[in-house]
C-alpha cells in the first residue's frame, strides 16, 4: 500500500509537463470507447491499449459480466452503459475477457465459489441460468478455460444487444461492439470479428 501512497503523492510533480492536457480534461470527456473488463488486478486496459486519460470510459466487473437488460432494475452496470452510450455517445464498446479468470473458473466449477454467496449470485447474471436449484448451467461450453472464457465474452456481447438504447444505436450504424481476450502471461490481445466465433490476434 505504501508504494501506492508514495506514487499518489508525487504524481502531480511527475506530470507537471502535462498540465495543459489535464486542464483540457477538466472541461469534459469524449472517450474513444467504453471498455468493459474484469476487475482482476492483472488486467490493466490502459497498459495494453496505450490509452491516455480521457480515451477509455472503463466499466469493470467481476468476470466482465453484463447482466441482460431489465427495465426496472437498479443496476450500476446498466447505469454506466446508459451514460456511456446516451450521454457520452461512445462509438465503440469493447468487452474484454482474460486468461486465468477466477469468475470463469467459478462458472466452470461451482465449488470454487461455494463459500462466497455474493459472488455466486453475481455469477448467476453471466447468462447461464439453469432454472433449477443451481444458479447457472455451463454444459456445452466445454472444459477448456480459454474457449469457455471466449464464449463467455460473446455471451456478454449478446447481453449488450438486449439494451434498447444500444440496439438502436447499433442499428443506426453509430455503435460497434468488439470482443477481446487478453492473455495475462504474454500480453497478447485476441479479437473475434463480428459474426464469427474464433478469436485471432489483433
Amino acid at each position: 500500500m505504501q508504494t501506492l501512497i508514495e506514487h499518489a503523492r508525487t504524481f502531480p510533480a511527475k506530470t507537471a509537463d502535462q498540465q495543459e492536457e489535464f486542464a483540457r480534461l477538466a472541461h469534459g470527456q469524449k472517450p474513444q470507447a467504453l471498455f468493459i473488463s474484469c476487475s482482476d488486478s492483472r488486467v490493466i486496459p490502459s497498459l495494453f491499449t496505450g490509452a491516455r486519460p480521457g480515451d477509455l470510459f472503463e466499466l469493470r466487473t467481476a468476470g466482465n459480466i453484463v447482466p441482460r437488460y431489465r427495465a426496472q432494475a437498479a443496476c450500476g452496470v446498466a447505469g454506466s452503459l446508459e451514460f456511456a452510450v446516451q450521454a457520452l455517445q461512445v462509438p465503440d464498446i469493447i468487452v474484454c475477457g482474460h486468461s486465468h479468470c477466477g469468475a470463469v473458473q467459478g462458472l466452470m466449477r461451482e465449488q470454487n465459489v461455494q463459500t462466497m454467496p455474493l459472488v455466486r449470485r453475481w455469477l448467476a447474471w453471466a447468462g447461464y441460468r439453469s432454472g433449477g436449484d443451481e444458479p447457472w448451467q455451463t454444459r456445452g461450453l466445454g472444459e477448456d478455460p480459454t474457449a469457455v472464457t471466449q464464449q463467455h465474452v460473446l455471451t456478454q456481447l449478446e447481453h449488450l444487444r438486449s439494451y434498447p438504447f444500444i440496439a438502436r444505436r447499433i442499428a443506426s450504424g453509430r455503435l460497434r461492439l468488439h470482443a477481446w481476450y487478453y492473455t495475462v502471461e504474454t500480453g497478447e490481445v485476441l479479437a473475434c470479428a463480428t459474426g464469427r466465433r474464433t478469436f485471432k490476434p489483433l
